[in-house]
């Protein structure tokens, strides 16, 4: 951790040189690229020499193809550089800057170039090769000396995303459009893969992941790096679609470089133009954005929903307009294999209960629930992400359930709420989920400790895993979180004190009387049991005694679905007596007393 910070500092120190000539907000379209271009510099070193001797022997093959490949070999990865610069042949020339670093981004191999040309570098080595401010030799000379060479890949994606969180505060622009905390995606892999061990430990095993929002590859890179702990033997083959091309050029290099197969991570809007959609995927992982509006693929997307409903991936329902979280999570239930998929996803906590009976977003959980997909909802703490402070959440959906878990949604009350008052009132050491940060990250001022199985993740897994009911786990059948909303009427009376009726003689709404009532499937019996009720056996129960004339107009009556989680959780705090609150006045008095007197004397 700390070596990401000391580059991560390093890196943004070349930043000053672009004082005056780039906007603050601009700064990110030189650093980015230049730390690709240094970091796979870094990486091909050892091997340079190998692949400039190799050189003369392939000029004479007339497939490209065939030349990459045995250049490839000599790097040791799946790309190489042909240029006869690196960085430090690049500094030795100053006079011939620009040139000489074209040649050098030019001589990668067809992959990588690919990645480069999201960047648009040729824009501004332009920009910066002026000789009266030297700035380009200035840059290049600047990353020369910041060695690349021992970071792993973990701490490069740190690195990058370190990075865009400062870009994206220069620029006003919503850092968690681009990255997780990589806790967090630890504790999201957990979840995915714990149910699964004996199955991905097998030698030899090959399996799928994807992020239809993969950023910077974060999500990816962690789930293969667990993976490989898991089973040095196995395979994770990971797949992706992002619309930032920053990132997903900063996401297609870390692919390149790990020996992944790039072409599996694409280019653009997941849902106007799905890239992988034939694909099907074993697990499958995402924080889409928070809050995010949908309204510039609004037309594509309607048109899905109303040509092909379940056949497209927009059938179920389309949320409000300004927040699109929910179309991410159908997209990736349309991707599920007949055979078994798992997913993973972090939602703040608009989709848990957002939208009436009715609405699109209701309409979407109900085909979830009734589906029987939704296996657990987990709370995580407040300002664990680098953007925000606010609650979010951690869905894990399967259509494969086991048998324990079929027809029930586990909640997971992970927000460290109750350590957190014990720890005040000094019956508790540490909190189980959560640990502060020495500084913070933005409104990232928690994390969540990735090793041991008393706190953090290995305790929150448990509690996953474990799938029994305790102060911070609750287990309900599905039904629970449904309800009918019913329009209640009550009769139009008139002047004369008549009730007003039509003309079958049945009485008249009066609009300004008319109510709704939000009535449960299931409620608890006298034994605290969960039981099944009808609508009429709760409107005789619940309305008919206070409003004896009252009725239902069945026509209006809408089916929802909503999660609760603050209400199943909630834990009654009583108040605080009149002799407590009166002798904190008396003693807040006494103190402003003697502050007044020492400061008169």
């Amino acid at each position: 951790m700390t070596n990401f910070k000391d580059k991560a500092n390093l890196i943004w120190q070349v930043a000053d040189l672009l004082r005056g000539d780039y906007k603050q907000a601009d700064y990110g379209k030189v650093i980015l690229p230049m730390t690709v271009l240094r970091r796979l510099d870094c990486i091909l070193a050892p091997t340079k020499d190998k692949v400039l001797a190799q050189l003369p022997k392939v000029e004479k093959m007339s497939s490209d193809t065939a030349k990459d490949a045995v250049l490839n070999k000599a790097a040791g990865f799946k790309f190489h550089n042909r240029s006869q610069y690196d960085f430090s042949k690049l500094v030795a020339d100053p006079d011939n800057i620009a040139a000489n670093l074209r040649n050098f981004s030019n001589g990668f191999s067809a992959g990588a170039r690919e990645i480069l040309e999201y960047f648009n570098f040729e824009t501004e080595i332009d920009k910066m090769d002026d000789p009266k401010t030297d700035l380009l030799f200035q840059v290049v000379k600047a990353f020369a000396e910041i060695d690349l060479s021992a970071m792993d890949s973990m701490e490069m994606g740190y690195v990058f995303e370190e990075l865009i969180r400062k870009f994206a505060e220069l620029s006003n622009e919503t850092a968690g459009e681009h990255f997780t905390p990589r806790e967090v995606i630890r504790l999201m892999v957990d979840l995915l893969f714990i149910t699964d061990r004996d199955s991905l430990t097998e030698p030899g095993m090959v399996t799928t992941l994807y992020d239809p929002a993969c950023g910077t590859g974060g999500m990816l890179s962690v789930a293969e790096s667990y993976l490989h702990e898991l089973n040095p033997r196995g395979k994770l083959e990971v797949f992706g679609q992002e619309i930032n091309p920053e990132s997903y050029a900063v996401c297609k290099s870390d692919m390149l470089i790990k020996g992944q197969n790039p072409a599996h991570i694409k280019f653009g809007n997941t849902f106007t133009a799905d890239e992988l959609a034939e694909e099907r995927f074993d697990y499958m992982l995402s924080n889409p954005p928070f809050g995010v509006s949908w309204k510039k693929a609004q037309k594509s997307i309607k048109e899905e929903h109303e040509s092909k409903g379940h056949a497209g991936r927009f059938g179920a329902g389309l949320p409000r307009i300004n927040d699109g979280a929910f179309l991410f999570l159908q997209h990736m239930l349309s991707k599920m294999k007949p055979e078994g998929s798992r997913i993973g996803i972090v939602f703040n906590g608009s989709p848990l209960f957002t939208g009436q009976a009715g609405s699109g977003e209701s309409e979407i959980r109900k085909w979830i629930i009734e589906n029987d997909w939704l296996e657990a909802v987990v709370a995580l703490p407040d300002q664990l992400f680098y953007n925000t402070g606010i609650a979010t959440y951690v869905w894990i959906l399967s259509n494969h359930k086991s048998a324990e878990r079929k027809g029930k949604v586990q909640l997971i009350n992970a927000t460290g709420a109750k350590d957190d008052k014990l720890l005040k009132e000094g019956k508790l050491d540490f909190n189980r989920f959560w640990q502060k940060m020495p500084r913070s990250l933005g409104n990232k001022r928690k994390a969540i400790a990735e090793n041991g199985a008393e706190k953090g993740i290995g305790f929150i897994a448990n509690l996953y895993g474990d799938f029994q009911e305790n102060e911070f786990c609750k287990i309900y059948p599905n039904a629970f979180f449904g309800y009918w909303r019913v329009v209640v009427e009550r009769p139009l009376i008139m002047e004369n004190g008549q009730v007003k009726r039509d003309k079958k003689g049945q009485p008249k709404p009066d609009p300004k009387l008319r109510d709704y009532e939000n009535i449960p499937f299931l409620r608890k019996d006298e034994r605290g049991r969960l039981v099944p009720q009808s609508i009429e056996e709760y409107f005789e129960r619940e309305v008919k005694p206070h409003v004896p004339g009252a009725w239902i107009d069945e026509s209006k009556t809408k089916t929802g679905y909503e999660i609760n989680f603050t209400k199943y959780f909630y834990e009654f705090k009583p108040l605080r007596s009149l002799a407590e609150i009166r002798a904190d006045i008396l003693r807040l008095e006494e103190e402003t007393a003697e502050l007044e007197r020492r400061v008169l004397i």
